[in-house]
């Protein structure tokens, strides 16, 4: 039986975005313990604050200040909490409607065990210690047998001393991945340095990386096809932006490579030339680093240019 290759692999990069003045003042006021919301054209008080009506799509801008105690709508207790999520030891998760808001918030409340929670409990914000104005900023909620916060919010300007305008939430996907018996076989081929496809019984056009089935005709694809190494640039594009834990000084070259034999382009780094020389039709060639499982660049092979009619089908 052949052997199943399987793998770890993460998926990770930081999202940066901009506050408009609602979610800033929302997010800034997290920072100086106070929760805001925004009154819909209806009156009611929407918790977390948003910048358009749901229902009538007004832009929306009277903040409210509301009470940092609430009631449980809905839960889901958790019992093995992930990675960076708010608590370390089991907890459930909650929609809270807080005093004086008629939407609930989403977020974590501390409990010993699923029996101590129940739809209808009292409930309060328990403030992280260090608050840089973020929805952590709220470490979790937790149980509450004290006084009711008012029903009625009280107006607050959103004006605070260095508010927040903009945050990174970073996006983070683990998971392991275990190629089919297509990509099983070019993953071994590329470890010793060679490119396989599959071809097509159909229209006999060879697919690389190769995917058990021809996305045109549908049908399987079995036969086995060694193309390259060496291919010609169809497409490029130059990176100006250096990506985070990739050690390569930009800008550089990302391209769409046709290796011979194939009809279908792969994704490669150009290097070993200026990036303002990288052209369409350029012939390249890939180089391995040791003990590499796929090629770490192409670089020119010093042949001439490919003539655009041998890979038009292919931009």
């Amino acid at each position: 039986m052949t052997d199943v290759l399987s793998a770890p692999l993460v998926v990770e990069f930081p999202f940066t975005r901009s506050l408009g003045p609602v979610q800033s003042a929302f997010l800034t006021g997290l920072r100086e313990r106070t929760v805001l919301g925004v009154r819909a054209d209806d009156g009611t008080v929407l918790v977390p604050p948003v910048e358009y009506d749901p229902v009538t799509a007004n832009e929306l801008r009277e903040l409210v200040e509301v009470a940092t105690t609430g009631t449980v709508t809905t839960w889901a207790w958790n019992p093995f909490p992930r990675r960076d999520q708010p608590l370390g030891t089991p907890f459930a998760w909650v929609l809270v409607r807080l005093d004086g808001a008629a939407t609930a918030l989403l977020h974590a409340l501390d409990a010993p065990g699923p029996d101590a929670v129940h739809t209808g409990m009292r409930v309060r914000i328990r403030w992280a210690a260090t608050r840089t104005g973020a929805i952590t900023d709220i470490a979790c909620f937790e149980p509450y047998e004290g006084e009711a916060g008012p029903d009625e919010p009280t107006h607050h300007d959103g004006e605070f001393t260095d508010p927040v305008t903009g945050i990174v939430a970073p996006a983070r996907l683990d998971y392991v991945h275990t190629p089919g018996r297509a990509q099983n076989a070019y993953l071994k081929a590329l470890a010793g340095h060679r490119t396989v496809g599959e071809r097509c019984p159909a229209c006999r056009k060879v697919y690389v990386p190769p995917r058990g089935a021809c996305p045109t005709c549908g049908i399987a694809t079995a036969e086995q096809v060694e193309v390259g190494p060496r291919g010609t640039v169809t497409t490029f594009c130059i990176v100006n932006i250096k990506a985070k834990n990739l050690d390569i000084e930009v800008p550089y070259v990302y391209a769409h490579i046709a290796l011979d034999g194939a009809d279908l382009a792969l994704h490669g780094r150009i290097a070993g030339i200026p990036y303002d020389q990288v052209r369409m039709g350029l012939r390249v060639e890939p180089v391995w680093a040791e003990g590499a499982a796929h090629p770490d660049h192409y670089r020119p092979t010093g042949e001439p240019d490919a003539d655009y009619d041998t890979y038009k089908e292919l931009v």
